[in-house]
C-alpha cells in the first residue's frame, strides 16, 4: 500500500458511501484511478468490507469514559461481575500493567457519568481508579481473523 491507498482508505473510513466521483475529487484522482485502487484493494484483503454506523451507535450514551480499575488481591472475576451488573457499563475487560481492569462506560449525561463512577468506587475489592472521558471516536474497518 502506498500514501494514495492510504489516504483512499481514510476518506472511505470518514465515509463509507461515497461516490467513486467523490472520492476522485477529494484525492485529486481520476475516477478510474480511485475504481481500479478499491477493486484492488478489495481483491487483497487490505478492504475487507464496508459497515453501517447508526445513530444508536453514536447518540445513545453520548457521554462515554474508559475507567481504569485497580483491584485487590484475587477478586477479578467477582468484581468483573459486579461491574457487568451496572446498565451504563458497556465492557469489562481484564489488563495487564498498572490497571487490572477497565471498564467501557456509556451515559446520557455527566452527572449520570459521575454517579456511575461512584457505584463503581463502592464496589469491594476496587481500590483505585482513573477514568478518561472520550472526545471522538474513529472506527477502524472491522478486521477478519483468517
Amino acid at each position: 500500500m502506498d500514501d494514495i491507498d492510504h489516504a483512499l482508505i481514510a476518506e472511505l473510513r470518514r465515509d463509507g458511501r461515497a461516490s467513486l466521483s467523490d472520492l476522485a475529487g477529494r484525492l485529486g484522482l481520476a475516477r478510474a484511478t480511485v475504481r481500479a485502487r478499491m477493486e484492488r484493494l478489495q481483491a487483497s484483503g487490505e478492504i475487507a468490507g464496508f459497515s453501517v454506523l447508526t445513530r444508536g451507535d453514536v447518540m445513545a450514551s453520548p457521554v462515554r469514559a474508559l475507567m481504569m480499575i485497580g483491584i485487590e488481591g484475587r477478586g477479578a472475576e467477582k468484581t468483573m461481575a459486579r461491574l457487568a451488573g451496572i446498565p451504563a457499563v458497556i465492557a469489562v475487560h481484564s489488563t495487564n500493567g498498572r490497571w487490572d481492569l477497565i471498564a467501557e462506560i456509556g451515559t446520557s449525561t455527566l452527572p449520570e457519568l459521575d454517579e456511575v463512577m461512584f457505584r463503581v468506587r463502592e464496589i469491594d475489592g476496587v481500590v483505585t481508579s482513573e477514568t478518561n472521558l472520550l472526545l471522538s471516536t474513529r472506527r477502524a474497518a472491522s478486521r477478519r481473523m483468517s
